[in-house]
């Protein structure tokens, strides 16, 4: 199968989340409570790595609004600290 041209491909954002309840377990059940199943799969979270207390969440970048509102809406202790569309400005 031939790999997909980066025009085909999902652009992505990621965000460095700190917090008491920043576990990827924790984050994916608050995306999930506020957008819902297909919201879920439109945004298309993954937990890259944990650095510290701190989570590195990949995200699509048209569903981004939507992610910062559930992480906002959730009631956790968790925190957005940056977004960017490069892992390495995360650090």
């Amino acid at each position: 199968m031939k790999p997909l041209r980066p025009s085909h491909r999902e652009k992505k954002r990621y965000l460095l989340i700190s917090g008491k309840d920043s576990t990827s377990k924790a984050v994916d059940s608050a995306i999930l409570k506020f957008i819902g199943i297909l919201g879920y799969a439109k945004a298309a979270p993954m937990a890259v790595k944990k650095v510290g207390k701190k989570l590195i969440l990949s995200v699509n970048r048209k569903a981004l609004e939507q992610v910062r509102a559930a992480l906002s809406m959730s009631g956790k202790d968790i925190k957005i600290e940056k977004i960017s569309g490069v892992i390495g400005k995360l650090k």
